[in-house]
This record gives C-alpha cells, structure tokens and sequence, in this order.
C-alpha cells in the first residue's frame, strides 16, 4: 500500500494575458504549496478501480479526478492491475484552492509507483496537462511561475514558511462562470506579476504581500460581496496581504510565519466560512510505503 498527502495550492498573483488558439484563457500565475494536506491509500486489487471517500459531497466515480487519472493511467499504458483508492478530504472542495487537482496528482505519482508503470517525469507531467490546468503545478510544488493553460511551469526561489490563514466562505462558485462573467465584464487591474517574481528571488516578504493580486477577484466578489467581506474581514485581524485564491471564493491572508496565521485565524468571526490556517511548504506530494495492517 502506498499514503500519499497531496498539497493545497494558492495563487499569489492570478493574471490573464490573453486567449490561446483552441479557445481557453492564457494565464500568468505564482502559485505556492501549502501544507494543507488531502490523504489518499492506494492498495492493489485485481482488477477494476474503486474508490472510497470520507465524504458524502465527494463523487466516488468518474467525474472525480482521481478516478479520471487512474483510468488515463491504465489507458494509457495498457496496465490491467486494480487499485483501491481511499480519499480523506481535508482540503475544501471548489475553493480556488486546487484539491482535486492535488489528489488527480498524486494518483498519476502513485499509480505510476505502485503498478510499476515506470513513467519518466515528463510523461506524467504531459499526462497530467489531460487532466486539468493546475494538476502539471500539483506534481511539480513548491513556488512556481505557471503561464499558458498552467502547464508552462517555472521553478522560483523557495520562500520561507509564510504563514497562511484560509477562509472558505460556504458558496458554490463554478470555475466556468467565472471566467464566461470575466470575459463579459473583463476587469482593468492586472497584477504586476513581473515585480511579484522579483520580489520573491530577493526574498522580500513585505514586498511579497503588497503585490498580492487576482485579476478574477472582482468578478467572483461582484456575483458573491461575501468574498470582500471576508478580504476586509483579514485586513481588520491583521494579515499583512489578502486576497483571493484562483476563481474563488476561498481568500487568504498572509502572515509572516504560522504562528501570526494562528493569531490572526483566532481574531477572525466563525460566521465567515470555514478557517483553516497553515503554512508555505516546498513539495506537492508526499508518498509512504505502508507496510503491515491498519
């Protein structure tokens, strides 16, 4: 059996450059690991996939990315072994915050492990891209520059442990009519990006945190105000930079270290949504060989 925890992800600057041939958005993104953390088992069987969830809001079958990776995987390959997949959600689900993407991740990494499929990182990574836009940054972790769909993937300078609080207000946002409403309404404040990745290389934390930027914040907050309330909400505990994560509507604050997150997690009104609090982390994936019962 193989454990696998799958890293949450956060945008520091989310930007749209413009629109590629086939159709989607071409996007401009530093993304960063957290070490908020799903949990997945993977242990052979036969034939077939199953997966289990711990959660009755999780799909168990093909419209859940873990599935749709396992079954690319044995598609792909030719491979007839089965697996068993448990899945303990601890990241929330649609909350610009990438947990589907992680998990579909870390199966490709699994999988490729446990059936001894021997892919080469590049063929996960192009296996990955089938998936969905942030499951190539999902492999890869730590603090990254994403451009095109979000597989164009630039390895930055690690940041140090930033503290991070996440509050998830409780809205249903569909990543789809964010982006249908963006291109309707297409918001002029762009984030500096180029200036973010500078910052990041001298390691300049404050700077970091005032470059913040989302260029779909406005269009999620527009359909759903909570999303601001919740932004002035973090300015008001303390968080030294706020913003939103990919299409929303989760928004984090970030502190200098995990300790401040906490703090300012605590100052925060429990009406908001669900909070959580953790910390930069400089890995995606983290496999264990399971050995004995559980």
């Amino acid at each position: 059996m193989l454990e696998v925890l799958a890293c949450a992800k956060i945008n520091l600057t989310l930007d749209i450059t413009g629109l590629l041939p086939d159709g989607y958005h071409e996007l401009e993104t530093v993304m960063q690991s957290v070490a908020l953390c799903d949990r997945l088992v993977f242990s052979l069987r036969p034939q077939g996939i199953e997966l289990q969830t711990d959660s009755p809001f999780i799909p168990a079958g093909p419209e859940n990315l873990v599935y749709r990776a396992a079954e690319l995987l044995q598609r792909v390959t030719g491979c007839r072994q089965g697996v068993h997949i448990f899945l303990s959600k601890n990241i929330p689900a649609s909350a610009g915050l990438g947990g589907g993407s992680a998990d579909a991740a870390a199966t490709l990494a699994a999988l490729n492990q446990l059936w001894s499929l021997g892919l080469s990182r590049e063929e996960l990574f192009g296996l990955a891209e089938k998936l969905g836009a942030d499951v190539p940054f999902c492999l890869a972790g730590g603090t990254v520059l994403a451009r095109g769909k979000g597989e164009l993937l630039t390895p930055l300078k690690p940041l140090p442990p930033l503290g991070v609080v996440l509050v998830t207000p409780p809205l249903a946002v569909s990543t789809a009519q964010i982006y249908r409403e963006y291109d309707r309404l297409l918001p002029g404040v762009h984030p500096d990006t180029p200036a973010m990745v500078t910052a990041i290389e001298r390691r300049d934390i404050m700077a970091v945190a005032a470059l913040l930027g989302n260029i779909l914040e406005p269009v999620t907050a527009t359909l759903y105000p909570q999303v601001y309330v919740v932004k002035k909400a973090l300015k008001a505990a303390g968080a030294p930079g706020v913003v939103m994560s990919g299409s929303g509507p989760t928004v984090f604050g970030l502190c200098r270290d995990e300790g401040e997150a906490r703090r300012v997690a605590a100052r925060l009104d429990p009406g908001l949504g669900r909070i959580l609090y953790t910390r930069f982390c400089c890995h995606a994936i983290k496999l264990a060989v399971i050995t004995g019962c559980r």
